[in-house]
């Protein structure tokens, strides 16, 4: 039986005031996850307060939910933080938003709230959804594509003509880093699986490493950057491929400082920072044909708890990105 086979009904009074939405009372497997009625959100001073029509899903809500995010998390919450809908009120204070807008963006700092009817929203968090992209595929680009977009360009500082080490480069935010780089002039090295070599490729890669049947340390020499998508052993290992004063930045885990020092490079972790100028320049990057988004598999909201099952691959895990259709029955 589906959670959206057991939706409590509520009488009409009740449907204004109040919204379904994905809670967390503990931390813990997807089954801690509990589909409730619960008051619907007001917007603060510089918040916005969207009804969701999608709402993306990813790693990190896997981490909130089992409570290992970087970032504090006081329960109870609700889970999510990639949106797309349109705004139906608007906190007091200044912004170029208004109500009506279609918007694309992520919820909040501490990347909750999403998965509801209603989302409240920081205005500096969300911008102008892109035309050209349905609600379920804007919400599947927000913090993948600008993760993608900070690794290369505000941390690597990667500038045309040097060469960029992408690991996981077929993944959700590596689909992006190959793109924006290829767009950029990088010159773009892309490790993945021998079944997505052809993806690699599609998506704008110069150089593609099986490292199912290559040491891709044995391929490469003097990269200026690796941008760490993967983590572990790979990461280890990326400090070899970096020429002196190059750069390894990891989304996913803080690299070797030792090993760093010994090699003469940099490396860092970052945790992405979603803003609506990134956003602005993304949107206009898809509305131009430029960027390509990839959406998964996509559920009804009720049926989120399917969603964290793929995350912990208790259920097979599809290529692209895993959206909630808020509106979806």
């Amino acid at each position: 039986m589906t959670a959206s086979s057991i939706v409590p009904q509520a009488n009409e009074e009740q449907t204004h005031s109040t919204m379904m939405a994905w809670r967390v009372h503990q931390f813990g497997s997807p089954e801690v996850m509990k589909f409730e009625r619960v008051p619907r959100p007001e917007p603060d001073p510089g918040e916005v307060l969207v009804k969701v029509a999608a709402a993306g899903v990813g790693p990190w809500d896997g981490w909130i939910r089992s409570g290992k995010s970087a970032l504090p998390q006081p329960l109870p919450l609700t889970l999510g933080s990639d949106i797309s809908g349109q705004i139906v009120a608007m906190g007091p204070g200044d912004t170029e938003l208004r109500a009506g807008d279609q918007v694309f963006g992520v919820t909040n700092s501490r990347f909750i709230g999403a998965y509801a009817e209603y989302a409240v929203a920081s205005a500096g968090m969300v911008s102008s959804k892109p035309t050209s992209l349905s609600h379920v595929e804007a919400a599947s680009v927000p913090v993948i594509a600008v993760t993608a977009w900070q690794a290369l360009f505000d941390h690597a500082q990667l500038k045309a003509g040097q060469t960029v080490v992408i690991h996981g480069a077929a993944g959700n935010v590596g689909s992006y880093a190959v793109q924006l780089a290829h767009l950029a002039g990088v010159q773009t090295i892309a490790t993945v699986s021998t079944g997505d070599i052809s993806i690699a490729r599609n998506l704008g890669a110069n150089t593609v490493i099986d490292y199912r049947t290559q040491r891709f340390e044995e391929e490469v020499r003097n990269a200026d950057a690796v941008i760490d998508l993967v983590g572990g052993e790979t990461q280890e290992r990326s400090f070899e491929v970096l020429r002196r004063g190059g750069k390894l930045i990891s989304a996913v885990s803080r690299p070797d400082q030792d090993l760093a020092k010994r090699h003469g490079v940099e490396a860092a972790f970052f945790l992405v920072n979603v803003t609506s100028q990134y956003l602005t320049k993304i949107a206009r990057f898809i509305d131009d044909g430029k960027l390509r988004t990839k959406v998964g598999a996509v559920f009804p909201l009720a049926d989120a708890r399917e969603a964290h099952l793929i995350l912990e691959r208790v259920r097979p895990q599809p290529k692209g990105k895993i959206v909630l259709d808020v509106g979806a029955r």
